[in-house]
């Protein structure tokens, strides 16, 4: 008896903690775009109901990259003194409450509330892939996808449903108020690996050699790879951020109702899920990460032109496209995970890319929201953002040269 039941555990074991940890997985996936996105469909409404001016109008859906910035730069530290899991686990609860406090209808309480839920999924985006190195070493570019893809389901259920949850709550501080349970539910599932870390010192230590602490990340901006590739996460995430904040609101000015241009940016978020299993298959099964980006870059730029000579009818496609557009995140993810000679490095290329590239991502949003205010007509900022396509064109076709095993071309 004792023999077969030490056969049996340990297989018994691994497998209920792999559906733990890819439960766990799932669960900040779905998190960590559903806060961001739940919002967007509804800040013509929430302009109405609180009465703010222009500029908390622009300042709102800067929030986030400007947050991500800041706080991201401080995971390493934080895991350094309370773990892995308990980093996810206290940023999962920071996220729950900051988005409960938006319930409260004042514009300072949605502010407050805004930033605080943005510290929350700045640690869990620079948290999460250490989490899956840790946990599925072998299975890293499958898990990865798994994450990618459930962020954006988080993002295409968030933008759908928060006109209908805000109309059945009675407010849209309410409305975005429940989206807090899913971040919750996130942070219970985080319960278990917190009690293992406690009890494994060895991961703990394990964990703090994927700081990257002893390589100084702001150094690769003297490095050619690191402009480029700091410049190529900049760029896409102004990008993406400029859309997922304001495409409900260009659709409104243009005389759609408030549920369907959440339903759009739905649209686009769910398109970006075949889009990225497309884009990953390109360059896992048929090595070509060039041609990947550009589809990405060149789909979300007709997208944005679309939306300038399309008709209302057809704003679809324009979501289509660029939610095509939007499957370029994890190719830029992969071109970080690849382009360092040492882990040490590309924690570093990651610390790095992340920082800086946030930052500068906080002037799309919020220069979309001033430019609107001044010229009260999107067809600016739209020509801007396809500009923006333009360089991202041109840093993603030199950053493919930087993977790890694709060839190397000198430089210029």
């Amino acid at each position: 008896m004792p023999n077969a039941s030490t056969s049996v555990t340990p297989m018994t074991s691994r497998t209920g903690f792999t559906l733990l940890s890819l439960a766990a997985v799932v669960l900040v996936g779905l998190n960590l775009r559903a806060g961001i996105t739940s919002a967007s469909a509804l800040f013509h409404d929430l302009q109405l109901f609180l009465g703010y001016g222009p500029l908390i109008a622009a300042l709102l859906p800067s929030i986030p990259t400007l947050v991500f910035a800041v706080a991201g730069a401080g995971t390493a530290w934080i895991a350094r003194r309370i773990g892995l899991a308990g980093t996810i686990m206290l940023a999962l609860s920071v996220l729950a409450v900051g988005l409960g406090f938006r319930a409260i209808p004042t514009t300072w309480a949605l502010l407050a509330g805004t930033v605080a839920a943005m510290c929350g999924i700045a640690l869990c985006n620079v948290a999460m892939p250490s989490f899956i190195r840790q946990h599925f070493a072998e299975k890293t570019s499958m898990m990865t996808g798994v994450y990618t893809v459930t962020m954006s389901v988080g993002a295409t259920a968030a933008s759908s449903l928060s006109v209908p949850l805000a109309l059945a709550a009675g407010s849209p501080t309410l409305g975005l108020a429940t989206w807090g349970f899913l971040a919750l539910a996130g942070a219970l599932a985080f319960v278990p690996f917190l009690m293992m870390a406690r009890a494994d010192k060895t991961k703990a230590a394990a964990t703090e050699t994927t700081t990257g602490k002893g390589i100084n990340p702001f150094a690769l901006l003297r490095t050619g790879r690191g402009l480029v590739i700091t410049g190529l996460f900049s760029v896409q995430s102004l990008m993406a951020y400029a859309i997922m904040s304001w495409l409900p609101s260009v659709l409104i000015s243009r005389s759609m109702s408030p549920a369907d241009a959440g339903v759009i940016l739905g649209v686009l978020q769910l398109v970006s899920i075949p889009a990225t299993m497309l884009s990953l298959w390109m360059v896992n099964k048929r090595n070509m990460l060039r041609g990947a980006i550009m589809m990405c870059s060149i789909s979300v730029g007709l997208g944005l032109a679309g939306l300038l000579v399309l008709p209302l009818g057809l704003a679809w496609l324009c979501a289509v496209a660029m939610g095509i557009g939007f499957s370029i995140f994890p190719l830029v993810l992969l071109i970080i995970s690849q382009s360092g000679d040492t882990a040490e490095e590309t924690t570093a290329m990651s610390t790095l890319a992340q920082s800086v590239g946030y930052l500068v991502a906080t002037s799309g949003p919020f220069g979309m929201g001033l430019l609107y205010a001044a010229s009260e007509s999107w067809t600016l900022p739209i020509l801007l953002l396809i500009g923006v396509a333009c360089i991202q064109l041109c840093l993603g076709i030199a950053a493919s040269s930087y993977r790890k095993n694709a060839p190397r071309r000198s430089a210029a």
